[in-house]
């Protein structure tokens, strides 16, 4: 199994991690002062954000930086807590999205509006303990956002350096979310177009999943034009790859491995490429069966043939196809001189890892 962490020297990941634990702990000193139950509620979002995930902004923001810096440069710590606050921005989008589709777990263990409903529920409290922990992960979310913008902004990077890499930032968040409305609107309204998919795609993952983590690296080293323009090529076609691996994962995932139940894609009712692909080349009963249990609590044996109709058809083989084909696109990308040798030798190792993942 291929992991992200080969593409970032371990040293820099602890700086990362450290570098987000003391923000976290200083933002909380904020929130006690308004009081503790707040402050406890505000815990859930330190443990969300510092025992799990991958860390795959941070490591791009770090690795946009570096293919613009001398190779034996040092990352300084404000470099460092500046690409780490891209991991509070995930953090927001995770909570979030776990309440737009209704998901029960991530990362293997309760989704945060389902933690806080149990507490509810555990401590006899009145109202209806789901509402109340959806309500609270609104708002731990919102707190991620606010707390991104404030470790961002006050990193300690060179004023200079700081203009140039807002306007991707903000650029950043308001696609993700633009994302995130298209594709609610895609699964109510039905889309079955590749169209709608590929554009969520591009927005809700690829901009802030790697091609802008990439940029804001790039612009936070002062790296030529030429270079930023060839780090966003990279990053768009690895982060649509890297969204299309998610996809299939969403499908065939084994859940121990990814932490959420097998199927997940199909019971949170995901117009995703591989299912618009897959009613496309079905027949048309086969068709009309997975978009029958689509965004429905299906059986064990509803998955097993919907998977099967997706492999049958040649969904499968053909979107495996169009992540090689980005990778492919986006390797060259970064193969002239604009990006430095040691640059490519680290996206080379983060696109691999980010498109052949298993979890």
């Amino acid at each position: 199994m291929v992991t992200v962490v080969t593409a970032t020297r371990p040293d820099d990941a602890e700086r990362v991690l450290g570098a987000l634990r003391r923000h976290l702990d200083e933002r909380r000193r904020v929130v006690s002062g308004v009081d503790d139950r707040v402050d406890a509620l505000a815990g859930r979002l330190s443990d969300f954000v510092l025992n799990g995930g991958k860390r795959i902004r941070p490591r791009f923001g770090l690795a946009g930086w570096s293919a613009a810096s001398p190779a034996d440069a040092t990352v300084p710590d404000e470099i460092i807590t500046a690409c780490a606050a891209l991991e509070l921005i995930q953090a927001c989008a995770l909570i979030h999205d776990d309440i737009v589709d209704a998901s029960d777990t991530r990362r293997g263990r309760p989704t945060v509006h389902r933690s806080i409903e149990a507490a509810h529920r555990d401590l006899g409290w009145s109202g209806d303990p789901a509402r109340y922990g959806v309500s609270q992960a609104i708002l731990v979310g919102d707190l991620a956002l606010a707390w991104a913008d404030e470790m961002f902004v006050t990193s300690g990077v060179d004023p200079a350096a700081l203009g140039r890499a807002l306007e991707p930032w903000y650029a950043m968040k308001t696609e993700v979310l633009s994302g995130q409305m298209l594709d609610i609107l895609a699964e109510s309204s039905g889309a079955t177009d590749e169209e709608t998919p590929a554009r969520v795609n591009r927005f809700k993952t690829a901009a802030y999943t790697v091609e802008r983590p990439l940029h804001i690296g790039a612009a936070l080293a002062g790296a030529a034009p030429d270079t930023v323009t060839a780090l966003r090529e990279f990053g768009v076609a690895v982060g649509q790859a890297f969204q299309l691996r998610d996809d299939m994962l969403g499908v065939f995932g084994d859940p121990e491995v990814t932490g959420k139940p097998s199927g997940d894609d199909l019971r949170e009712g995901k117009r995703t490429l591989l299912l618009a692909r897959g009613t496309a080349l079905a027949t048309a009963g086969e068709a009309d069966f997975l978009l029958s249990v689509l965004g429905t609590d299906l059986a064990p044996a509803e998955l097993e043939r919907a998977r099967r109709i997706l492999v049958d058809c040649g969904a499968v083989a053909s979107v495996e196809a169009e992540i090689d084909t980005f990778t492919v696109r986006a390797l060259d990308a970064i193969g002239s001189d604009a990006v430095s040798e040691h640059g490519r030798v680290t996206l080379r190792a983060l696109a691999e890892a980010a498109t052949r993942r298993r979890s």
